[in-house]
């Protein structure tokens, strides 16, 4: 699929737009860590993913698995960019009897495969899903995003060696590196470095790029599904909060809603950036 990648940035643009028009009609979420794999979704579900919108459950489709469940708020407004949900929808984010809750829950709309919240959780679904899918011959494709403070459980390493041993080619995991977690620096907290190494002493392709360089993210994907005989790692070095000039690679920014004037400014920089 040829597809240009300003067009990819607009629709990155306005994920990002979403996801903040989401958490501050909630009140609350977690819109660093959805902001930062913005670009990347974009670029999958608009370039590489096998999906189709007005057939969601289609045996035959690619899954995305969001192992970082708290980025939900990324999850649905990339679905509504897709066109799974309307994008009024996303007015209704962790009310009660909504649909999108604040951590994804299964079947619970189209396009979410996975139930998200005890963190590597989604990961080990995904070998789960990945082996089946292999059992019934099906060339389809698991992507899987994880947070770099998630790669601190150990549940994350239970399933890379699961995903190494039986060489997941038909998984794609995508990790965004954003350096930041809750309480602060991931690496002050447990570090994870060198965690390209620890991946592929799992048996994984291992891949670093900029995760809001479109080319970058482009050839990874078309890389990782060329691969045939193990699993793919992306790791994707992330801004958190990117495209928000007072969220950017701002822990305190991971799990809190911005107040009006805050938002407004968000949204006046988004919409700035998108004319330029």
């Amino acid at each position: 699929m040829d597809v240009n990648y300003n067009a990819l940035k607009k629709r990155a643009n306005s994920i990002r737009k979403n996801i903040l028009k989401a958490v501050y009609s909630a009140n609350s979420g977690h819109p660093g860590g959805s902001l930062s794999s913005a670009d990347i979704m974009s670029v999958l579900y608009f370039k590489h993913l096998k999906h189709n919108p007005a057939d969601p459950w289609n045996e035959n489709r690619d899954r995305v698995i969001f192992s970082k469940g708290h980025a939900s708020p990324l999850l649905y407004s990339t679905l509504a960019e897709a066109g799974y949900i309307q994008a009024g929808e996303l007015d209704t984010f962790r009310r009660i009897n909504s649909r999108l809750q604040g951590h994804p829950v299964y079947h619970k709309c189209p396009g979410i495969e996975a139930t998200g919240g005890p963190l590597g959780q989604g990961f080990s679904f995904s070998i789960g899903m990945a082996l089946g899918l292999n059992l019934s011959k099906s060339d389809s494709r698991i992507y899987t995003l994880l947070g770099d403070g998630e790669c601190q459980e150990g549940l994350v390493w239970e399933a890379a060696m699961a995903a190494g041993h039986y060489k997941l080619s038909n998984i794609c995991a995508i990790l965004d590196y954003n350096g930041l977690q809750i309480d602060g620096e991931v690496e002050k907290i447990m570090g994870i470095a060198p965690i390209a190494d620890k991946f592929r002493a799992f048996n994984f392709s291992v891949l670093e790029i900029d995760g809001h360089d479109y080319a970058q993210i482009d050839a990874a994907f078309t890389f990782a599904r060329a691969k045939k005989d193990r699993p793919t790692m992306i790791i994707a070095h992330t801004i958190k909060g990117k495209g928000v000039s007072f969220m950017e690679n701002n822990y305190t920014w991971h799990g809190k809603a911005p107040n009006k004037e805050q938002y407004e400014q968000a949204i006046a920089e988004l919409n700035k950036a998108e004319v330029e």
